[in-house]
């Protein structure tokens, strides 16, 4: 009987020998990886969460690996099917739960972590109402929230389209309500701000560090508001007013007060925008690098005269002039022409316009002859400006050169010669060329086109878009082209005539572009 029990006994200890040394192996493995990822005194400790594990500096809980390890023998203890459950039913102390709170993971990731994943969510959406509500998850995160490079752009708009009147006064007036808790505690970080269809008081005594303000679609902006920002805001140096409903006797007391410290202006004409351009060229803004004047979708339709010498003594740091779709008229210089000092600084003239200008050679001529170091000339809808004429101009290293005319060569006499005088004096530097709508006959295209291929090195890697929408190219040269200009991004071949059913379209990358040339190599004739 005493062997047949002690028969009955070794199977049941030879299965508790079997699964200790496979448990403690299990662990032993586990525990082996968290000790080459963080090994005790690296400085670094492991954060486990639900997707992802993370290696965090400083030397962590210290409660950690024991947690670890007594949840990992609980959870084997609790199994049903466990074989040492089934040997050792009473054996196995329960863990004895810890009482200290967990803190959270939020609150042990650093700051700099925080900071960069704040930073990308504030670049794509803005500081609110992001920030203001990560504020309230921990102190981490306050402190994440209220960093200053975090509150460096702000854009503030009423929540008021596509909600009836009652619950957008309602979102209005809470708007407002943070507002007054985040003017006097973060809006003293804030160096660029966009208000759009803002109807309150400005919030400039708030804003000593602003760089930048912008006006869209704003209404009742007074001359004291203005004033007071040109005051509060020392450092206030770009000021961008398109759209909106500013009396232009508030834009000058404006530039009177902010003046000799005007960067950059942006303007929408209307007839009191002459008021505005009088006091630009009284020298009120000196050092002006940016001037824009648009109308927008729409066009005046009584031109406006422009001294042109007088722009150039009154803004003689002007880097940029931008007059988008506007009919103005350089005023007359009398019966002896006096050259004025030009604009040294440019380096973007953009005249475009939807209608046919008055912009021609002599205009062009009184703009930019004192002007060497142009990069721009934006002069699309300027009909009566030639080859000759630019080639005249001073400026050598030219990359960006926009003609196209766009609805309107229907009704004009267009010059059918001369695009080779663009292409060989701007070949070098030439990065995209606008040629949409153009007159030029096919052999013109062929020759000015042929400049890129036929120089050694020239262009490159410089030509990365062409425009030929409308032109009388022919297969040929589009092949040549795309052949010596392997940087080519941008083609568009849209109604040209002269080119095969199926190729004219515009092509954007270069598989597209590479794919437009294979299709031409093919419908080519083969030489005899």
């Amino acid at each position: 009987m005493a062997s047949g029990a002690a028969g009955l006994a070794r199977p049941a200890r030879r299965r508790v020998r079997l699964v200790h040394p496979a448990a403690a192996q299990t662990r032993s493995a586990e525990d082996w990886w968290w000790d080459r990822l963080a090994p005790s005194g690296s400085g670094y400790h492991l954060l486990q969460s639900d997707s992802m594990l993370l290696v965090l500096p400083g030397p962590g809980p210290a409660r950690l690996r024991a947690q670890r390890r007594v949840a990992r023998q609980a959870r084997r203890l609790r199994s049903p099917g466990s074989r040492a459950a089934e040997a050792k039913p009473s054996s196995a102390p329960a863990p004895t739960p810890l009482q200290e709170p967990d803190p959270g993971w939020g609150d042990r990731v650093p700051l700099e972590i925080l900071l960069q994943i704040f930073g990308l969510l504030v670049a794509a959406d803005g500081p609110i109402p992001f920030l203001g509500r990560a504020a309230r998850v921990c102190r981490r995160w306050n402190e994440a929230a209220s960093q200053p490079a975090l509150w460096h752009t702000l854009t503030l708009s009423p929540p008021l389209a596509g909600r009836p009147a009652k619950s957008g006064a309602k979102a209005e007036k809470k708007l407002l309500s943070s507002l007054e808790w985040l003017m006097p505690n973060r809006f003293s970080q804030l160096q660029r701000l966009t208000l759009i269809h803002w109807k309150s008081q400005l919030v400039s005594e708030s804003c000593p560090r602003l760089t930048f303000l912008k006006l869209s679609d704003c209404h009742g902006v007074t001359l004291e508001a203005l004033i007071m920002l040109a005051k509060a805001c020392p450092q206030l140096h770009s000021l961008d007013i398109q759209h909106s409903m500013v009396k232009s006797t508030a834009v000058v007391s404006f530039l009177e007060e902010a003046g000799p410290r005007m960067r950059k202006l942006w303007l929408t004409y209307n007839p009191q925008t002459t008021a505005i351009l009088g006091a630009l060229l009284g020298s009120c803004c000196p050092q002006l690098q940016v001037l824009e004047v648009s109308t927008g979708l729409s066009h005046n339709i009584t031109p406006f005269q422009l001294p042109v010498e007088a722009l150039q003594k009154g803004c003689p740091q002007l880097q940029v002039l931008r007059l988008l779709n506007l009919t103005w008229l350089p005023k007359p210089s009398g019966r002896v022409i006096t050259p004025g000092p030009g604009f040294p600084s440019l380096e973007e003239l953009c005249l475009a316009s939807s209608t046919c200008n008055f912009v021609s050679n002599e205009v062009l001529g009184r703009l930019l002859h004192g002007s060497p170091h142009l990069r721009l000339l934006d002069l699309r809808g300027c009909a009566r400006i030639t080859p000759a004429g630019l080639h005249d101009l001073p400026c050598q290293k030219l990359e960006q050169l926009y003609l196209g005319l766009y609805g309107m060569s229907d009704r004009l006499t267009l010059a059918k010669e001369g695009s080779p005088l663009l292409t060989q004096k701007w070949c070098h530097s030439l990065r995209e060329l606008d040629l949409s709508g153009q007159g030029f006959s096919e052999k013109d295209l062929e020759q000015a086109l042929a400049v890129f291929s036929g120089t050694p090195g020239c262009s490159q890697l410089a030509l990365c878009s062409l425009n030929l929408r409308g032109t009388r190219v022919t297969p040929g040269t589009v092949s040549s082209v795309i052949s010596s200009c392997p940087g080519l991004l941008y083609l568009n071949l849209e109604s040209c005539r002269c080119l095969p059913r199926g190729l004219k379209q515009a092509y954007r990358g270069p598989e597209e572009v590479q794919w437009c040339l294979e299709q031409l190599l093919t419908s080519l004739p083969s030489p005899s």
